[in-house]
């Protein structure tokens, strides 16, 4: 048999896809990955997670299937028992998977069930904690401007010079595996790092290396008609208004020099890789769970049904192993995540052990001009009666909790109209968001990329709706359910000897009871004892 690849999945937390330098961003300081991309392999500028919150997005493309198969389209529903993931099914076909203990993927209360998905789970902890914000009241105090920005400025730094953080203790213990492999099986590494998830906070080195005055213009709220309930609330409870335009450029900057950090990372573990002689063996995946708004619009971070792609579109960068094709650069097909789950397996030459919606992009990495899909999807919120969600809270009895900086996200996630359920169709030329309880969105991308002149309500434009409606609910018949590879059985053994006692021939009562224990069913059974039954005697 040939041997399998060795699988390195980097995976940050909260990136969106215009961080990078190779994506046209002029103020990005991403060299390792540019470079990654224009000489080893294919970034994929039009990927699209499936939901836009952490532990939905996960669940989904470490399983191949879409949020709303199974349900895991909340951050407080995890992959429990009987539930499998791309990390099991390569430990189960041979791997060596090393992963560390960054979760929002299994149900961390099931006693031993994390570990049952890897060879090796480390935890961390080992380090003393990285010194704080150089400025602890950065934010300022309840009312200012920036108290709910997430924005804490510059970090201090140790000894060293450096603010070393988990993730730069996961990155190490990583490339120590990597450097000392604990035996000849294949490699799996997953890396899911916390950067550039906020609060926004970064080494003065790294925000030195990105300059204002390249930053691109901020998508203004002001221009921007038709946008969803949950933004506007967003917008009323971080009430962020009053932060001045050089506020909003440092807490970009700030963002951008978090991704440069992670640049330097994924850097060092790749020549982690070749010094140990095994990059060109490795199929090499690079892929954040969601994006960021990072003050586009007038807010930060994410929400659970807003679907822009400030927040839908992420980096996804594959290198194929040796032996398999490779065409680097930019590839300009959609893809969505659950692709990702079906390329690991195609490269690691393994079944997938349920049904998936993902498809290989292998042929794409090796051809850029290979078309991959026509739409792709996205969906968030939750049920008006979905308490059970634990994500929100009462603005108007939770008012101790409003020195947290989480409170607004929280409070604007009480109002059941602006969490709907929604999803998001995305072709070539279109973007529509259909929610349940109004608020739905038809963009324009060629003419309005920026998605700030929301068309749903324009008659002329009906038969595109009416279109991508049809669309939706296609995706929705063809994916709403999968069934499971095992068969199960309508009678048990004792069923079956119930059924059939009767019909038994005198003296083929041990037979019966042998075919039965061997599994063969009940219409077996029944078949031979009428046949046994019209045989002679003797």
């Amino acid at each position: 048999m040939e041997k399998r690849p060795h699988i390195i999945i980097f995976n940050p937390d909260e990136m969106r896809w215009d961080t990078m330098g190779h994506m046209g961003n002029p103020a990005a300081s991403t060299p390792a990955l540019d470079a990654f991309a224009k000489t080893e392999g294919v970034s994929f500028a039009n990927a699209y997670c499936q939901n836009p919150v952490c532990v939905p997005s996960r669940c989904s493309f470490f399983t191949g299937l879409y949020p709303h198969v199974h349900g895991h389209r909340t951050m407080g529903y995890l992959l429990r028992e009987g539930e499998t993931t791309l990390l099991k099914e390569l430990k189960e076909a041979g791997y060596y998977v090393w992963a560390n203990a960054r979760n929002d993927l299994i149900a961390a209360q099931k006693d031993g069930l994390m570990e049952s998905h890897v060879t090796e789970l480390y935890y961390g902890g080992r380090h003393a904690p990285a010194p704080g914000p150089l400025d602890p009241h950065h934010r300022g105090r309840p009312g200012d401007a920036q108290f709910y920005s997430f924005c804490n400025g510059c970090l201090a730094t140790d000894a060293n010079g450096e603010n070393y953080t988990g993730d730069d203790e996961d990155v190490d213990a990583a490339i120590d595996r990597i450097l000392h492999p604990k035996d000849d099986r294949p490699l799996c590494v997953f890396l899911g790092l916390m950067y550039p998830h906020p609060p926004y906070n970064i080494e003065p080195k790294y925000l030195e290396r990105i300059d204002r005055q390249k930053l691109p213009p901020r998508i203004d709220p002001d221009t921007a008609r038709g946008k969803a309930r949950m933004m506007a609330m967003l917008r009323r409870y971080q009430n962020l208004d009053g932060m001045t335009e050089a506020q909003w450029d440092e807490l970009r900057r700030i963002y951008l020099a978090m991704c440069a950090k992670v640049d330097d990372q994924f850097g060092r573990l790749c020549r982690a890789l070749k010094q140990a002689g095994i990059y060109d063996d490795c199929a090499i995946f690079f892929l954040s769970d969601h994006g960021d708004y990072a003050g586009d619009y007038g807010v930060i971070e994410k929400a659970q049904n807003c679907f822009e792609d400030k927040l839908a579109r992420v980096p996804l960068l594959i290198k194929p192993p040796k032996g398999r094709g490779a065409d680097p650069g930019v590839c300009e097909s959609l893809v969505e995540l659950v692709d990702f789950y079906a390329t690991v397996l195609d490269y690691a030459g393994v079944q997938p052990a349920h049904s998936q919606f993902g498809r290989s992009l292998a042929a794409a990495v090796a051809d850029r001009s290979t078309p991959v899909r026509n739409a792709v999807f996205c969906e968030g919120g939750r049920l008006a009666e979905e308490t059970h969600c634990s994500e929100s809270v009462d603005p108007a009895v939770q008012n101790g909790f409003r020195y947290s900086v989480m409170w607004p996200r929280y409070a604007a996630q009480y109002d059941d109209a602006a969490h709907a359920k929604g999803v998001m169709i995305r072709t070539d030329e279109w973007k529509y968001v259909y929610r349940a309880h109004g608020d739905c969105e038809l963009y324009h991308l060629p003419t309005d990329p920026d998605e700030t002149n929301n068309r749903v309500r324009e008659e002329e434009l009906a038969p595109v709706r009416a279109a991508l409606k049809r669309r939706l609910l296609e995706w929705y018949q063809d994916t709403c359910d999968v069934v499971p590879f095992e068969r199960d059985e309508r009678f048990s053994k004792r069923m079956i000897r119930e059924k059939v006692k009767r019909m038994i021939p005198t003296g083929l009562e041990s037979e019966v009871n042998e075919r039965i224990e061997r599994g063969e069913g009940l219409f077996q059974i029944q078949e031979f004892c009428r046949k046994a039954a019209k045989q002679p005697a003797g």
